[in-house]
């Protein structure tokens, strides 16, 4: 029951990331963050997740995903689980997000992520209440190379997310 609740947690805070841009009255300059977003669903990735402290006690464990397959993987206390959530449904959520959020987005310059070329965008959504902003950095292929996020889930405390995916030689994990 642990392990599926702080599961569910680790795919929340993914679910947040990867919907931080989610609205269709967004500006076009927000259509190329919803493309990479979408894209990671369904492109073998690995994903490096750390919560930073923001302005909540103490910090969260480094998480890892990994989506292949149309599998989602989440690695809980060193051992790896496949999600009940497909990255079919996850895109399906994105979706209703997009619906049911407003977003705006700003391209803002390129920079160089681990060696690649990438355009970075600000990003700021707001949710049934959650307010996010970020940054993202997309490469010239249309994936996020990284992402940081600061949640507000309303209370006085913020969240503050860093992910860095990669794509190279990516398999599903034993689970």
């Amino acid at each position: 029951m642990i392990r599926n609740r702080w599961s569910t947690l680790v795919l929340l805070a993914l679910l947040l990331a990867i919907g931080l841009v989610a609205s269709t009255h967004a500006a076009d300059s927000c259509q190329p963050v919803f493309d990479a977003m979408s894209k990671v669903l369904v492109t073998p990735s690995h994903v490096f997740s750390t919560q930073g402290a923001g302005t909540r006690a103490g910090a969260k464990p480094p998480s890892e995903s990994i989506y292949f397959g149309g599998a989602i993987y989440v690695k809980l206390n060193d051992k790896w689980i496949r999600s009940k959530m497909s990255a079919q449904q996850m895109l399906e959520q994105e979706k209703e997000n997009r619906e049911h959020g407003t977003a705006t987005c700003r391209y803002l310059r390129e920079e160089v992520v681990g060696g690649e070329a990438a355009a970075l965008y600000s990003a700021h959504s707001e949710n049934e209440g959650v307010k996010s902003d970020g940054q993202v950095w997309i490469s010239k292929k249309g994936l996020p190379l990284r992402q940081e996020l600061d949640i507000d889930v309303g209370d006085p405390s913020k969240i503050h997310h860093s992910l860095r995916y990669e794509y190279g030689n990516v398999q599903a994990p034993p689970v």
